[in-house]
């Protein structure tokens, strides 16, 4: 089972959240969107979210500053927070800049909210899942777009739901991290999309 659970963990990493969002935001959105700019937002997206980070885990494990790409203490989790806040800010604003996926941009000042506070709870000891807080965050998402554009997203929740709880079982079974790290990523995931569309 333990290699079931490292696949879940593989499957839904981190890194892939805002590449799956973003599609995932594109096939629910009901606005007519060109499929060229629809290109040119994933590739920004996946080239920023996903290969950018990979490659700075990369250079901090030949430099030996990390002991692997799965960032097990909170000091080697530190500096890459700090690289994503930055890279999920400026990704947002690029977004809400272009007026023609505003709520994808509010989703991602939502994320850079997320993210300031798992850096800022690193004060406190506190190593929060960014496995659940990707899946939160897509949750939030679903139920922000359910509400702005009125449509019944029940199942679709539903099933982002389900996987949470198997991501959440993958990540303790592994002793990745302990329960209260496990909701509170959830928790701030959601709760993240939602103060960001109040204000935005």
């Amino acid at each position: 089972m333990t290699l079931f659970y490292k696949i879940i963990s593989f499957i839904f990493h981190p890194i892939f959240f805002s590449s799956i969002g973003t599609i995932f935001y594109f096939l629910i959105s009901p606005q007519y969107i060109p499929d060229k700019y629809k290109k040119i937002i994933i590739s920004v997206i996946f080239i920023s979210t996903y290969v950018l980070p990979l490659i700075l885990l990369i250079i901090l494990k030949k430099l030996k500053l990390i002991q692997s790409f799965k960032l097990k203490t909170i000091e080697e989790r530190k500096f890459p927070i700090l690289f994503l806040i930055v890279l999920t800010f400026m990704l947002g604003k690029m977004l809400l800049s272009t007026k023609i996926v505003s709520l994808l941009g509010i989703s991602f000042y939502g994320g850079t909210m997320a993210l300031i506070t798992v850096f800022l709870l690193f004060s406190f000891h506190i190593k929060t899942s960014l496995h659940t807080l990707g899946i939160g965050s897509l949750i939030g998402l679903t139920i922000v777009m359910s509400i702005e554009y009125q449509i019944n997203l029940t199942l679709l929740i539903a099933i982002f739901t389900l996987i949470f709880g198997l991501i959440a079982t993958s990540r303790l079974k592994l002793n990745a991290h302990q329960p209260k790290e496990v909701y509170l990523g959830v928790f701030l995931g959601m709760i993240s999309q939602f103060i960001s569309y109040q204000l935005l």
